[in-house]
């Protein structure tokens, strides 16, 4: 928390010195910086003078130069704040931008997480024709190309702490419980642009993953071993490897001026684990509506394919990518709603394996907040349903935001479950900072469950732009 706190202080006390300070002419800066591509020297240029001036420009050298920065992020839910370093590189083909992302980082609780992340970005596209706008701005990411992108990684996670309410609608505070996991990921996705004016695209993703569990002792609840079974919590005694297959198809048209822009996917997943009751399939629709209240300076936030989760380029295939720059004058707002679905289906006296289920509280295993009022993971189960209604807006045209969000959620252990099962919702007021490529910083409290209230802060684990890690569910 206090670092989290001291990263959004440093920030908003550096822009607000930035707003003060006239700006320099347009062609003295940039020369400085492209002309020494060595980073020790951009380290001496951007930190070397001790200023609220040049606040801005060295933590974006810090935190997301290259070829080495430091790579921060809050690891996992109830596992601590993460810092480590990362270490980036990128080769250009006639056809191809190749981008190497390796990174490792450590939490205050001994978890940890390390990754490898490899990218083709095919760049023979046509050229972008000159249009009329400002000098040295470079476009908001809706109006750039699409391009096909090849990605092979392995990554790591071990995580201490963790916690299992048990299964279904219906569990209890008194069920909670802890465990400790490990999961490898081993694989590779694709994604092929197929029709540019509505921005579709096929995706497909082969993955190896293989979990082990064990007890989490000294918490202030027992051990999952100690209050649940094989019967009561699937997958407890024995963690089978599993082979994931994964199709799917994304749209993320920007229209009406840019005002409106949506963010669909449908994914239809298969769990392959030989010699066991594991194997099941599932179904994910991601449907997400933006609406920005300033359609030209609103900018879009969204994960990029051709990035690695280290990289904050605003096009992955361009010979000299940039990231964005961590200061805006620029007024930002936007209206949101979200549908977001997970089915599940599994053969004649198969389960899902209780770690491979989504939950809903808190914050899930991979950081996405969802019914912030509940604990993280408190409701657990193969199906789950989940509306979303928010509000963000800036603050004086610094890279800080409020946000306001409702959640409606519900899990079932059976799809036609959700139907019957009862509604659970939480509201969120908080603020936001998305400042460059830095990753993006939220702080929530939030209140509406039968539950008391909770506050979550989160950074997150990726630079803002940077591809997305795989999911560890």
């Amino acid at each position: 928390m206090r670092w989290i706190a001291a990263i959004v202080l440093l920030f908003a006390a550096g822009m607000a010195q930035a707003q003060e300070i006239q700006v320099p002419a347009p062609a003295a800066a940039p020369a400085a910086r492209v002309d020494s591509p060595n980073e020790i020297d951009k380290l001496k240029q951007s930190c070397g003078a001790f200023t609220f001036k040049a606040v801005p420009d060295c933590v974006e050298e810090l935190f997301t130069g290259q070829p080495v920065h430091i790579a921060v992020g809050s690891i996992a839910p109830q596992n601590g704040f993460a810092a480590g370093l990362a270490y980036i590189k990128d080769k250009n083909t006639e056809n191809w931008r190749i981008n190497w992302d390796l990174d490792a980082v450590a939490s205050n609780n001994a978890s940890w997480r390390a990754g490898a992340y490899l990218q083709f970005v095919h760049s023979g596209q046509a050229l972008i024709g000159h249009h009329l706008g400002s000098q040295n701005v470079k476009p908001n990411w809706t109006e750039l190309p699409e391009h096909p992108v090849l990605g092979l990684y392995a990554q790591a996670i071990s995580l201490n702490k963790l916690t299992y309410f048990g299964l279904g609608p219906l569990t209890t505070e008194a069920g909670r419980s802890f465990y400790g996991m490990r999961e490898v990921i081993v694989g590779g996705n694709g994604i092929k642009p197929i029709y540019e004016p509505l921005k579709i695209s096929l995706y497909g993703e082969v993955n190896g993953r293989f979990v082990a569990l064990r007890p989490s002792t000294g918490q202030l609840s027992p051990s999952i071993e100690q209050l649940y079974t094989e019967a009561t919590a699937p997958g407890l005694t024995n963690q089978p490897g599993t082979l994931q297959f994964g199709e799917g198809l994304r749209m993320t048209p920007v229209l009406a001026d840019a005002i409106v822009r949506l963010n669909y996917s449908v994914a239809y997943q298969q769990y392959v684990a030989p010699s066991s009751m594991f194997s099941f399939q599932r179904l994910t629709v991601d449907l997400g509506h933006t609406f920005a209240l300033y359609s030209k300076t609103t900018r879009v936030v969204a994960p990029r394919t051709g990035n690695g989760p280290d990289e904050c380029w605003l096009n992955s295939a361009e010979k000299n990518p940039e990231c964005p720059k961590a200061f805006t004058r620029n007024a930002e707002g936007s209206v949101g709603f979200r549908v977001f679905s997970a089915l599940s289906m599994t053969p004649g006296g198969n389960v899902v394996p209780f770690y491979f289920d989504p939950t809903l509280g808190g914050s899930d295993i991979n950081g996405n907040a969802s019914l912030a009022s509940y604990q993280d993971y408190r409701f657990r189960a193969p199906d789950v349903l989940l509306l979303r209604e928010s509000f963000e807006h800036s603050i004086a045209g610094l890279p800080l935001g409020v946000m306001v969000m409702a959640d409606e959620g519900k899990v079932a252990l059976t799809r036609g479950g959700l139907g019957s099962s009862p509604w659970e919702h939480s509201f969120s007021v908080g603020l936001t900072l998305r400042a460059g490529g830095f990753p993006e910083v939220y702080l929530l409290f939030s209140w509406g469950g039968n539950e008391g209230t909770h506050t979550i802060a989160n950074v997150n684990t990726s630079l803002l732009g940077g591809g997305t890690r795989p999911s560890l569910y």
